[in-house]
Parts: structure tokens; sequence; C-alpha cells
């Protein structure tokens, strides 16, 4: 060895060095924080590598943003992007209700906002549509139906589902587009019914329900527009199962502190009791 040293002109000591640790601390590490970015990715691919940071913390591999954007850079494991939704042609009719959120998507408390709307996606026998209702306190959706047909019991077993599952809901604003869903009386009645008041914004102004289009957009591109359905039931299931598993106890929001909207629910729900 120290003949081919000396002939390749090399230092002996940094070889012997090599030899006594050939894999330093650094790699190590950066071998562990790859393989807990890698788990996270494999388990839910369409998370950015701030979501895959955050897993990562989960799973005793803590980091920052920076170094998970150029760990998942170098491994080329990108987050799933959707395509554009088309916009629609058709133009709503009058509102049955006034605009009392004008943007503003803020709540203080658990079921003082809700939001709602319906989107829909092809399969091989046909489209598949989802109403959502969204709690703007969380950000969770406390209720939804999936039908075949876009009519206006989709939107009102929609809301029943949601004042299920949370209660005493008296007040509660219900902020929706035009649609004529939500303009029929089924849908009023029910807003009657649960004494919730009825909100809706303007024609074409997509700002005004802008927050529920942000849910529906992260469900396009993370599940619709994932691959090719070929039955409604397939599809059905990737959306609860997203909706449940995912969004509700994985995906992390900035605006409530990294927390997951059931974490930030739990902690709040428990802060108020304890205060009170």
């Amino acid at each position: 060895m120290a003949v081919t040293c000396r002939v390749l002109k090399l230092a002996r000591q940094p070889y012997y060095r090599w030899l006594a640790a050939p894999i330093t601390d650094s790699e190590l590490t950066e071998a562990y924080r790859s393989n807990a970015l890698f788990d996270a990715h494999r388990d839910d691919p369409e998370f950015g590598y701030r979501f895959l940071a955050d897993e990562a913390a989960e799973a005793g591999e803590s980091m920052t943003g920076r170094t998970a954007w150029r760990i998942c850079s170098a491994n080329r494991w990108w987050s799933v992007f959707g395509k554009p939704r088309r916009s629609k042609t058709t133009r709503p009719g009058p509102p049955v209700h006034d605009d009392l959120v004008n943007r503003n998507f803020t709540a203080d408390r658990p079921n003082a906002l809700w939001l709602s709307d319906i989107s829909e996606h092809r399969t091989s026998e046909g489209k598949l549509y989802i109403c959502a209702v969204k709690d703007v306190f969380s950000g969770r959706i406390v209720g939804y139906s999936i039908d075949s047909r876009m009519k206006s019991r989709l939107a009102v077993t929609a809301l029943n589902n949601a004042v299920a599952r949370r209660g005493e809901v008296a007040g509660c604003i219900v902020h929706t587009d035009r649609g004529s869903q939500f303009r029929s009386r089924r849908f009023v009645h029910a807003l009657n019914r649960h004494d919730l008041v009825g909100s809706m914004g303007r024609v074409g102004a997509a700002g005004d329900n802008a927050a529920m289009e942000s849910f529906f957009s992260l469900l396009q591109r993370n599940v619709l527009d994932r691959c090719s359905w070929n039955t409604r039931e397939q599809l059905r299931i990737a959306i609860v199962t997203w909706i449940e598993r995912t969004y509700h106890r994985r995906r992390r929001q900035t605006r409530l502190g990294r927390l997951t909207p059931v974490e930030f629910e739990t902690i709040m729900t428990t802060a108020a009791r304890q205060a009170a």
C-alpha cells in the first residue's frame, strides 16, 4: 500500500482515515433523510417537498424545507400536478341570498362559516359529482355527498351530512356560488330547517369562493387527474380515502401553524374547554 500511494503520489494518512470510516456522518444523515422522504413520497406522491419534510420529521428525521427540496430535486421525486380545469360557459341565475362573506374567509370558532361547492370528473361509466362542505375555522371537510347526477339532492345531502357530524350549528353562515343546486327550494328549505344562514357570491367572481375552490383544486390534482378511472365506484373510493386519510390527517396547512385540520380542531377545542 505504501508503494501504491507513493506511485500515485497520494498521502497515506487520508487513505487510512477513509478506510477506518468510509461513510461520513453527513453522508449517513443524508441517507436517513432521503429514506424518510422517499417513504413519505411513496405513500403520497402528490405531496410537495414542504409536506414531505413534515412527514419525515414525524418519522424522526427533521430537516429544513430547503434541504428537503435539494434531496427531492436530486432524486427527481416530483409532486403530481394536474391538468387545468375548463371554464364553465353557462351563466348562473339570480342569487337567493346576499354575500355575507365578502371574501373574508376567516372564523374564530368552529361552525361559524361553512363553504360549499360542486366538482365533477369523468369516468368510463360517465361523470361523477361531489358536493363538499368546508369549515373555514380548520379547513376540515365536515360533509360531502357523491353521486352520478348533479341535482339539488346532491347539495342537500352534503349539507345534512355536515349538520349530522357537527351537531349544534344554528347561526352558521353557509357560503356558496350561484349554482342551481344551491338556489333550489330544497336547499333553501334545508338551510331554514337547520337554522343556517345562506350567503352567495357574485356572478363570474371565482374569488368570492376562493377558499373552497382551493380545496377542489387540490382534489383535482391529487386524485381526479392522477389517472383514468374505469368506474364511478373506483373514483368514489379514491375521493373518500384522500379526504379522510390524507387531507384531514396528513396534509398540514401553513395557516394552521403546520397542523392538519384534525390536529388543529383537537388542540383548539381542548384549549377552549380548559379556558371555559
